[in-house]
C-alpha cells in the first residue's frame, strides 16, 4: 500500500509517520519538501503531487490551526482548510484512493451539555471552525471514499499544546487562572494516529465504513480539571513546581478574538462500534505523556 501523508512536524503528523509505516510505504510531504509540493497554500501543487505519486491512501494531517489569527486572516484559513482539501478530494476521487482528513469539535456551536453525535447539526462560532466545516463538506461532495475524524484538545509530548504549557508555567508561576466552563476530552496525538491506522487497515479489508467519526478519548473534563490532573501526575515524579494557587475563571473572564465552544463533548461510540476498539479515558494518555516529559 502506498500512503501519501501531508504534514510532517505537527503533533498528529509526527505520530502518523510511526503508525502508518506498519501499513505500507509512506511518503511524507510538507511545505518544506524540496521535490514534491506539500504546501496547502498552493492547491495546484497539491494536485500535482497526488497525480505524480498516485497513492492508494492520502492522509491530510496539515491544517491552518491558528484559531485567533484566523479571525483576521479568513482567506488563508479558507485556502488551507477548505480549498486545498477540496483539491485533495477531487484528485483522490479520480484515483479511487481513500482520503483521510482531520476535523474538529469547533464545527459545533458548543451549546447544551450532551455528547454530540456525528449527524447532529453544526454551527461553528469562529472562522477556524467555519473553514474546517467547509473542508468536510468539500470532501463529502467529491470523494465518497473518505474518513473524516473530528477530534479535540489534541496534545503530545512535543509541539505546542495545553499540557506542555501547563508544565512550563508550573516552573515559572506561583498562581494560575484557568477556565472551568469549557468541557471536552483531551486526546493524545498517538491515540489519533493509532486509531487512524486501525481504520485504514479495516477499510482496505472491508471498504464499507466510510464517513465522519468522532475520534476522541473517553470521558470529559474542563481545562481547569485537565490542568489540575496534569499537576497531580507531575508531583508523583517529585517535579519541582512553583504553583500554589489555581483559580477557576469563566470563559467570559478570559476574552479571545475567536469565540470558543463551551460544550466540546463528542460521542466516540460510533468509532468504537465500527472498528471494534475501546477508546481509553482521557487520563490514561495524559498520565503517560506527563511521565515522559518529567521523568
Amino acid at each position: 500500500m502506498n500512503i501519501l501523508l501531508f504534514g510532517r512536524s505537527g503533533q498528529v503528523a509526527w505520530e502518523l509517520q510511526r503508525s502508518l509505516s506498519l501499513l505500507g510505504s509512506v511518503t511524507v510531504v510538507d511545505r518544506h519538501h524540496e521535490a514534491l509540493c506539500g504546501d496547502l497554500t498552493q492547491p495546484e501543487g497539491i494536485a500535482n503531487t497526488i497525480r505524480s505519486l498516485k497513492p492508494d491512501v492520502v492522509v491530510n494531517a496539515a491544517a491552518y490551526t491558528a484559531v485567533d489569527t484566523a479571525e483576521q486572516d479568513r482567506e488563508s484559513a479558507l485556502l488551507v482548510n477548505s480549498e486545498s482539501v477540496e483539491v485533495m478530494a477531487r484528485e483522490t476521487a479520480q484515483l479511487g484512493a481513500l482520503l483521510v482528513h482531520y476535523s474538529t469539535d469547533y464545527v459545533f456551536d458548543g451549546s447544551g451539555d450532551h455528547y454530540r453525535k456525528e449527524h447532529e447539526a453544526t454551527g461553528p462560532l469562529n472562522v477556524y471552525g467555519q473553514t474546517k466545516l467547509a473542508g468536510e463538506h468539500a470532501i463529502a461532495r467529491h470523494n465518497p471514499r473518505h474518513f473524516i475524524f473530528r477530534t479535540s484538545w489534541v496534545y503530545a509530548s512535543r509541539g505546542k499544546n495545553f499540557l506542555r504549557t501547563m508544565l512550563k508555567l508550573a516552573d515559572e508561576k506561583s498562581s494560575l487562572s484557568i477556565i472551568n466552563d469549557q468541557i471536552g476530552a483531551p486526546t493524545s496525538a498517538s491515540l489519533i494516529a493509532d486509531c487512524t491506522a486501525i481504520a485504514i487497515r479495516d477499510e482496505i479489508q472491508h471498504k464499507s465504513k466510510y464517513g465522519t467519526y468522532h475520534l476522541v478519548a473517553s470521558g470529559e473534563c474542563s481545562w481547569l480539571e485537565y490542568a489540575k490532573y496534569t499537576f497531580s501526575v507531575a508531583r508523583k515524579y517529585h517535579t519541582a513546581s512553583k504553583i500554589n494557587t489555581v483559580t477557576s475563571i469563566s470563559t467570559a473572564e478570559y476574552p479571545t478574538p475567536a469565540r470558543r465552544p463551551l460544550n466540546s463533548r463528542l460521542s466516540n461510540r460510533k468509532f468504537q462500534q465500527a472498528f471494534i476498539v475501546t477508546l481509553p479515558d482521557w487520563r490514561c494518555d495524559v498520565a503517560r505523556v506527563v511521565s515522559e516529559l518529567v521523568s
